[in-house]
């Protein structure tokens, strides 16, 4: 078949791959110049499926409550005149049930643990080079409630196959030594020697060169403006999308299936369909620092869970991410949050880096309120998603790509994940399973 791919992220990217070797002519459409230059671009770098328990958790009502106001807030919720906004607000209430909590956890870890594995094999097989560190990933706490609770989140992940051990805090500096200095502060941890750590923009610029060499036709500097459909009811389809390139040319690009990976830009782009995602943009923030002390700059990727940042060694560079701002979909930078970040790593590890100069970044997350992403079919038979993966988009970049193209294919995709749009038994739905309960 032919098969159009909206978005050259890790995810828009990973899609076409796996689609071009399962022997599709596959054309990605980007309106950037380059692969993996959005919300893929500067994150915090980590394949973290011990990281799996969302945002929307028993404990997270309270902390919002208590986080509003604060510009350096880890969670920032600014109220909008947007239903999309209010509408996604209390869908995020409701998964905050135990029960609700930890189904999402299931189906999150699930995906998560099957992308791992397929990053692991394109890696073997491409050779791509990107600072890639295979030490796992420490998560360490400073206060004993946050702890306590994560004592429990833990035993779940072991339960599910995910190997997050539960540590003190002697164990935490010896896992990390750069942590020594706080070492009166830190009163627990867990490791997951699993989890991993790499440039995910290096990763997934390198994959879109090695799918252009193998046939992918990548269109970038191109902005889909709508997708068009034919028929009625269950005999409508998407006939081709609607583009305009670099030179401000329209064109009509047709194909036999459309795969939607663009983000939170899903959202408009779907909504004159009738598919009404629950998606909204959580701007993200990240700083990166150069290492001038490689001895005290930390080896082991890190969680700070107090400040809700997480901490990965590129070469010679410090990435440092976290935070999210639910404000829309603009991209400025606040100073504020950003100062709390070089504040808070300098904190850390104040000789590691030159602190004078950081660059700071904002991208912005698909969040859906179960941290759930949409993987599978429409309504439309020839419609596609592979979208709202939030903060964990470099976690399941590759495994969501590989199972959307085992979808389109025709194919029951090996990973035991409640795919949008399929049951059980692989059966078409009427409608996407997370659109229709939005």
């Amino acid at each position: 078949m032919k098969v159009i791919v909206l978005g050259a992220g890790i995810v828009g990217t990973a899609s076409a791959w796996f689609l071009n070797k399962s022997g599709h002519e596959v054309t990605v459409v980007e309106r950037q110049p380059g692969a993996s230059l959005e919300t893929s671009f500067a994150n915090g770098c980590q394949i973290s499926v011990s990281h799996a328990e969302p945002w929307a958790n028993p404990s997270a009502p309270l902390k919002v409550l208590k986080w509003l106001g604060k510009e350096d807030a880890p969670l920032l919720y600014r109220f909008r005149p947007e239903w999309l906004q209010w509408k996604w607000g209390l869908r995020f209430l409701r998964e905050c049930t135990p029960g609700r909590t930890a189904a999402n956890i299931r189906q999150i870890v699930a995906i998560a643990e099957y992308s791992r594995q397929t990053l692991q094999a394109v890696r073997a097989e491409t050779g791509i080079e990107y600072d890639q560190l295979t030490r796992g990933i420490l998560h360490f706490y400073t206060d004993r409630r946050e702890f306590a609770h994560a004592l429990d989140a833990a035993r779940l992940m072991r339960e599910l196959g995910c190997p997050r051990q539960s540590i003190d805090a002697d164990e935490v500096v010896r896992i990390e030594p750069a942590l020594a200095a706080i070492r009166d502060k830190i009163v627990g941890g867990d490791y997951t020697a699993t989890d991993e750590s790499g440039d995910v923009y290096k990763f997934a610029a390198g994959l879109a060169r090695k799918a252009a060499d193998a046939g992918v036709d990548f269109r970038f500097n191109t902005s889909v403006t709508r997708l068009l459909t034919e028929g009625a009811g269950e005999a409508a389809r998407i006939t081709g999308a609607e583009v305009i390139d670099g030179q401000g040319r329209h064109q009509l690009l047709r194909a036999d299936a459309f795969v939607v990976a663009m983000g939170s830009f899903s959202v408009p782009l779907l909504k004159p369909l009738g598919i009404d995602l629950l998606i909204y943009p959580g701007k993200g923030y990240s700083a990166t620092y150069p290492i001038t002390r490689p001895d005290a700059a930390p080896r082991v990727s890190l969680t700070d869970d107090g400040h809700k940042l997480v901490i990965s060694r590129l070469g010679d560079r410090l990435r440092v991410a976290g935070t999210c701002e639910l404000n829309g979909y603009g991209r400025e930078l606040n100073s504020t949050r950003c100062e709390a970040i070089t504040r808070r790593t300098r904190e850390l590890f104040p000789e590691a880096c030159d602190y004078g100069d950081p660059v700071y970044w904002t991208g912005l997350r698909p969040l859906t309120p179960s941290n759930v992403p949409y993987i599978g079919r429409t309504r439309y038979p020839n419609l596609y998603l592979n979208t709202g993966h939030g903060t964990l988009g470099w976690t399941m970049g590759c495994g969501s790509g590989r199972a959307i193209a085992d979808i389109v294919s025709g194919r029951r995709p090996e990973v035991d994940f409640a795919f949008t749009g399929m049951s059980a038994h692989g059966q078409d739905r009427v409608v996407a399973r997370q659109a229709a309960r939005a």
